[in-house]
């Protein structure tokens, strides 16, 4: 039987499924608009909040990090300062953990190197996601696996032979492991989503939860998917889909969130037990 156990919640086929509201840094750096997604989130019912760690000097390049970065979303001249700009540190963190926690959110975070995996096993989070450009990333998979934590991992950075291979380097140290199909466009347009590969997914990991990582900017794809299996759902969220930054124009406001969540647990007892009947009702 498939299942994971991510905090207090059994994810399983007949379980409804797990909502992650992915913030990134659609907090703009502050740590008041950061509590006040948290808020909206625990409001739509989503289970848990995402951040986004990255140890930016270490992750980029020098050439990178100084370069020029005009974007009209920029929060700095330079590209490495632009990150640093929107980036947390250990007491925003531990702020945020603290605030989450008393709002009844899993918080965690996707750590883009070895230093940030280091940074969040400080703070004790309770499970890991593998973003999709990490799924080639030999050493980040195994030291993520190392933590013993469950991870989820997205797959949008390649093909099933890239997803397989990923799969085995994070058993062969732990087995809590979850698995979405994603298309890394941002936004996803309903064409490129690929649904179907849930199903390949489910009968290729027999025993593993599957989920989709959704960049399309509704919430009917989300729907197809748990209907196709998928128990694990990540939306981009915030505040309003007109703030500054890269990620709002595809992420869902707190209208779009909570509608989300409704009708997935509709979805699931519409679904029903396949056993065909006789229902008359006035």
């Amino acid at each position: 039987m498939r299942e994971l156990i991510i905090g207090d919640c059994l994810i399983n086929d007949e379980s409804d499924c797990f909502v992650i509201a992915e913030v990134g840094h659609n907090h703009q750096g502050s740590v008041k608009i950061a509590k006040q997604i948290f808020d909206k989130a625990k409001e739509a019912g989503a289970n848990a909040v995402k951040l986004q760690k990255r140890d930016n000097k270490n992750l980029f390049t020098s050439e990178m990090y100084n370069s020029k970065y005009n974007s009209n979303n920029a929060y700095a001249s330079t590209y490495g300062k632009h990150r640093d700009a929107l980036e947390f540190g250990m007491n925003e963190y531990i702020e945020l953990q603290q605030y989450a926690n008393k709002l009844g959110l899993l918080f965690f975070a996707t750590p883009f190197d070895l230093h940030s995996v280091d940074f969040l096993e400080k703070l004790e989070v309770p499970l890991y996601k593998i973003a999709s450009g990490d799924l080639k990333s030999d050493p980040l998979l195994k030291y993520v696996a190392k933590t013993n934590k469950p991870v989820i991992v997205s797959t949008g950075g390649g093909e099933m032979n890239d997803v397989r291979r990923a799969h085995d380097i994070i058993t062969a140290e732990n087995p809590k492991i979850a698995i979405l199909q994603c298309t890394a466009a941002y936004p996803c347009e309903p064409e490129e989503m690929n649904l179907n590969v849930i199903t390949n997914f489910r009968d290729e990991f027999p025993d593993k939860i599957i989920g989709l990582s959704d960049h399309q900017s509704g919430i009917g794809m989300a729907l197809v998917a748990f209907t196709l299996g998928a128990r694990i759902i990540e939306k981009h969220f915030t505040l309003n889909r007109s703030m500054k930054g890269t990620d709002h124009a595809f992420s869902l406001a707190p209208v779009g969130l909570t509608k989300l969540v409704r009708d997935l647990k509709r979805a699931r007892v519409a679904l029903g037990n396949s056993v065909k009947q006789s229902i008359e009702k006035e």
